[in-house]
């Protein structure tokens, strides 16, 4: 699938979500944002007022995070946590799962937090995360269904802290297990063009992408159509 380098800010979610993040960081990010029509940003919770002030009078959507980057938060903290990000007025938030609780086979449990995020997020796209590095094919299966269940507008293949990166198999894996009951995001791992584009022909609809790979791979689109990228 070739996508189009205006096409491409559409569909990443930039972000700026490591440990050490700077002030500084969040700002440039919230800048180029703007300037390339990246489609969302996300800085952790303690940032996102901050970032919320920097894409003011932008089309740049504002996300939020909850239970970032573990899951393992209580169920009411992130429930909690949901309506804090609402109530800064995030246009999305996306939620990290309790992946060991999924790992345990609770997916009673996983389903019934991930709706009760869903609840305070009262209409808000809320995003799950699987963090597919620590799960085998049946428990990235069963993580999509309770999402569904949960009702979810998106399943997310990870936050990008852990080592191993999605693949394309995994996205096709988590494409049949969805179906068009909710729709693929993919982070951790996508640094290139090539990456993007196979994983959209994979069915995923949104990529989250730290802020210089965003910009690597958007460089790329502008080279390959031949336009100069400022």
């Amino acid at each position: 699938m070739r996508i189009s380098y205006k096409d491409i800010p559409k569909m990443i979610d930039v972000s700026c979500v490591r440990t050490d993040v700077t002030y500084e960081e969040i700002k440039a990010m919230a800048l180029c944002s703007i300037k390339y029509g990246f489609i969302c940003a996300f800085a952790m919770p303690c940032f996102t007022k901050m970032l919320k002030e920097y894409l003011l009078g932008s089309n740049v959507m504002l996300g939020g995070v909850v239970g970032f980057p573990s899951g393992a938060d209580t169920m009411q903290q992130k429930i909690d946590c949901a309506k804090y990000m609402k109530s800064l007025g995030c246009d999305e938030i996306d939620m990290v799962i309790n992946v060991g609780a999924l790992r345990s086979r609770d997916d009673a449990f996983v389903s019934e937090e991930i709706e009760k995020v869903v609840e305070a997020a009262d209409g808000i796209p809320v995003k799950s995360i699987l963090e597919i590095a620590y799960l085998t094919d049946d428990e990235i299966i069963r993580g999509c269904k309770a999402a569904v269940k949960g009702g979810v507008t998106f399943v997310k293949s990870g936050t990008g802290w852990a080592s191993k990166p999605t693949i394309v198999e995994t996205i096709e894996l988590m494409k049949k297990a969805v179906g068009n009951t909710a729709k693929i995001k993919a982070a951790g791992g996508v640094r290139t063009l090539n990456d993007l584009e196979a994983m959209a022909e994979a069915g995923c609809e949104r990529f989250g992408i730290s802020m210089n790979s965003a910009l690597n791979i958007l460089k790329e689109a502008y080279d390959r159509d031949g336009v100069e990228f400022k």
